[in-house]
């Protein structure tokens, strides 16, 4: 992609802080399943074997969970609510048949991408609670078993309902033409920022205008 005609959307470190977030969780989910699913255990040797995987497993979420806190201190302006996010859900069946709805006038991120960010940041944050409580040798010791068997719980549910929002985190990406960019090079097209993100264009590029052609 062309620099000059382009936008720079994501910083060099949030991105770097993006794709090591990205490996640690591939890691420590597949070691999660090998133990959630006894067909996929053979998945705990992607760590070295079942002992280094319930090793590792713990020390990666904890470094999932210093990378996401960067990444929060780092984006979490961009994510408040707004008054036009409601806008955005009104008219989500449009925006998922690719019909970009003027009025919107989304900013850096749209109400969806803010829903993303805040259900990543709530479940990583109840995984490493839970995972604490759970954590031998280390902590479990200092926790009632009935608590433990509740850290269990929470945290095996926790886990399949952030892989199944990555999943989708992921889809959306590929999905919207020109989003992989951003994670990837760090920037996008003027057009593609114009049409998706309109207001956030014109705050970055000081573009009074409502439109510009292309």
């Amino acid at each position: 992609m062309n620099k000059r005609t382009s936008l720079l959307r994501t910083p060099y470190t949030v991105r770097i802080c993006h794709w090591l977030m990205v490996i640690c969780f591939f890691f420590v989910a597949m070691s999660g399943l090998s133990w959630f699913f006894p067909s996929l255990n053979w998945l705990n040797n992607l760590l070295g074997g079942p002992q280094l995987a319930r090793i590792l497993h713990p020390f990666l979420g904890v470094a999932i969970f210093v990378f996401l806190l960067y990444m929060f201190f780092r984006l979490v302006g961009h994510n408040l609510p707004e008054k036009g996010d409601g806008k955005w859900f009104a008219n989500v069946g449009k925006v998922a048949k690719g019909e970009h709805v003027e009025e919107l006038d989304t900013g850096k991120y749209n109400a969806g991408q803010k829903l993303l960010f805040w259900g990543i940041m709530g479940l990583i944050s109840v995984l490493l609670i839970s995972g604490v409580v759970i954590w031998r040798p280390w902590f479990a010791p200092l926790f009632s078993i009935p608590l433990i068997r509740i850290g269990l719980f929470v945290h095996a549910l926790a886990g399949v309902l952030l892989m199944l929002l990555i999943i989708g985190h992921i889809y959306l990406a590929f999905w919207v033409k020109g989003s992989v960019d951003s994670m990837s090079s760090g920037y996008v097209s003027r057009k593609w920022a114009r049409t998706h993100h309109p207001r956030w264009y014109r705050q970055v590029t000081g573009d009074s205008a409502r439109k510009e052609r292309s």
